[in-house]
């Protein structure tokens, strides 16, 4: 049974008790609001903890209307006819007044006389008595007050442990000296928090940068340093003698959550390589062997050949498949932001940056694989700065101070012919060593012919399932004609062509010559043999194919070159015939 808040306090009750007894010379008799005696003297006093429901009719109205009662004389009051003492009650007079808290009465202290002497002492001063008796009452009722608050303050503090235990951040309770008052387990862990150390003062000290509206801290555990992104809450002086509550995350975790939110890339193994020519295979067989190395890699293949799927099957095959992969085409950011999309800044570092701050894809990448597609197109001033980075694997973000630690492995990949470019002082020949280290070349799909019907097949499975089309295969006809196409686009254009021809298939589940795309039936067929008797002049044919191809392929001078590489002639050679013609 659960205790009355009276009997919880009970040898504070008592000692009242028997200083008002030793005061004004009667006894005094403490019940609580269940009537059971919590304290008592003189004749009283060997009789702590009686239930008095039966014979304590005074107390129970006392308990019921929260009004004082004086029995002058009992056995005559109207309130002891029922009393089982009726007749042969040893008190000369009571006095009682209820304890109240708030509007709650939780007991009854009494002054019980027992001689004429002691009524006659009573009588003699009774306003006095009277209010040291509500006095009494009130001084027992704020011990009780403050017993219960120190209980909500303690369920309050063993709730507010279990919530900080709880959560997956790290959380320190510091005291005015800056000692650890209460730390979770996640801080524990994260900290390596021993039993000595908790006795120390750790050190908290802001860097100045925040990232996403996080402030960055430098915290010292004895001779450790962490950086760590959290907030620090001032606590009220009441709360004494805590004085701070550090909230954080560690920084890999911090990024961590960030990657996770960010990365949308698809995941790719070697398996995702489709193909078992010998180009292929010699592709995948380096994969295998330089994965695991921390050497950069330059990938460099035509538009379309799938750069980034060897990149990412390099990060499925090597010890950090399970840390970040993040991808950036340096050739689709303009140059003005592609310095703060690889290194990052601080809040306040320029003039419209967020206002929180960003973190870098190098950054993110920590621990884990950067992928620097079309690096080719990088402007030279920040070719500088990855050179750095790639050197002294260390990095500043933009508008900070705080170097910080990286390791990174870089893949590159580009499109381009960067030799050509460094001789155009385009682009800088030390960065191309640096980068070329480990060099991997995507053949094109024309020098792989023989990979077609692989890769027509599991293009026809994963399009099939996204239209939900019940697509068989592909007839002998039309796979004859893809094999027959050069594919400049390369992997991506097939892509393209397959989606295209499910798009048209009807409901006999195949894919005909009918399904194909005009430009690929055109550039496919073999050209026409002319049967006449009469013999046209070479030059004609000639001029009719160049301009069957630009109409083709267009008149730009992607479109230009793509023909050039159709007719199997140099794009110089292209420009001076057409010139001829025109």
């Amino acid at each position: 049974m659960k205790q009355s808040e009276l009997q919880e306090i009970q040898d504070t009750v008592r000692q009242y008790a028997q200083i008002i007894s030793q005061v004004i010379k009667v006894d005094v008799e403490i019940v609580d609001n269940c009537l059971v005696r919590i304290a008592g003297t003189g004749i009283y006093q060997d009789r702590i903890n009686e239930d008095m429901s039966a014979e304590g009719l005074v107390y129970k109205q006392v308990l019921a209307t929260g009004e004082p009662q004086v029995i002058q004389t009992p056995g005559e009051h109207p309130l002891c006819v029922l009393c089982p003492k009726h007749g042969c009650c040893s008190e000369e007079m009571e006095m009682c007044t209820p304890i109240k808290l708030g509007s709650e009465i939780i007991g009854v202290i009494g002054l019980i006389c027992s001689t004429p002497e002691q009524k006659q002492n009573l009588l003699g001063d009774f306003e006095t008595y009277r209010q040291f008796l509500l006095q009494i009452a009130e001084f027992i009722s704020a011990k009780v007050y403050v017993q219960r608050e120190n209980e909500r303050y303690q369920a309050m503090m063993q709730l507010l442990s279990q919530v900080v235990d709880g959560v997956d951040k790290g959380v320190l309770v510091l005291d005015s000296h800056g000692r650890i008052a209460h730390s979770n387990s996640t801080a524990v862990k994260q900290l390596l928090l021993r039993p000595d150390t908790m006795q120390q003062a750790i050190g908290i000290e802001a860097t100045g940068d925040s990232l996403l509206g996080v402030e960055e801290y430098k915290v010292t555990v004895g001779d450790r340093t962490f950086k760590l992104m959290g907030e620090m809450l001032l606590l009220e002086p009441a709360l004494a003698p805590f004085e701070r509550i550090f909230i954080f995350n560690e920084m890999k975790k911090f990024k961590s959550g960030i990657y996770g939110l960010t990365n949308v890339g698809p995941h790719v193994s070697l398996q995702n390589i489709v193909g078992s020519s010998e180009a292929i295979c010699q592709v995948k067989d380096k994969i295998l062997k330089i994965a695991d190395s921390n050497s950069t890699v330059l990938i460099t293949g035509e538009s379309g050949t799938g750069k980034e799927l060897i990149a990412r099957a390099i990060h499925a095959e090597s010890s950090r498949h399970d840390k970040p992969f993040i991808a950036i085409n340096c050739g689709a950011i303009p140059d003005t932001l592609l310095e703060s999309e690889l290194f990052g800044y601080v809040k306040g570092a320029f003039t419209g940056a967020d206002p929180r701050g960003k973190i870098g894809k190098f950054e993110l990448a920590n621990k884990g694989i950067i992928f620097l597609d079309e690096v080719g197109d990088m402007p030279l001033y920040l070719q500088i700065k990855l050179l750095r980075v790639l050197q002294e694997r260390k990095l500043v973000r933009i508008g900070s101070n705080q170097v910080i630690e990286l390791d990174v492995r870089v893949i590159a990949a580009t499109n381009r012919n960067l030799k050509a470019l460094i001789r155009e002082n385009k682009f800088r020949e030390d960065l191309y060593y640096r980068l070329n280290v480990i060099p991997i070349e995507a053949p094109p799909l024309r020098n792989r012919l023989e990979d077609i019907p692989a890769i027509v097949n599991s293009m026809i499975e994963k399009y099939s399932g996204l239209f939900n089309k019940a697509i068989k295969k592909i007839t002998p006809e039309a796979l004859a004609i893809l094999m027959q196409y050069s594919w400049p686009g390369n992997v991506r254009e097939m892509e393209n062509t397959i989606e295209f021809m499910i798009n048209m298939a009807d409901e006999s589940g195949l894919l005909t010559k009918d399904t194909l795309p005009k430009n690929v039936m055109e550039l496919a067929e073999p050209m026409a043999v002319d049967t006449s008797p009469s013999i046209r002049p070479l030059r004609e044919i000639e001029r009719e194919h160049i301009l069957r191809a630009v109409k083709v392929y267009g008149p730009t001078t992607q479109g230009k070159q793509l023909a050039a590489k159709q007719l199997g002639i140099g794009i110089a050679t292209l420009y001076r015939k057409l010139e001829d013609i025109t």
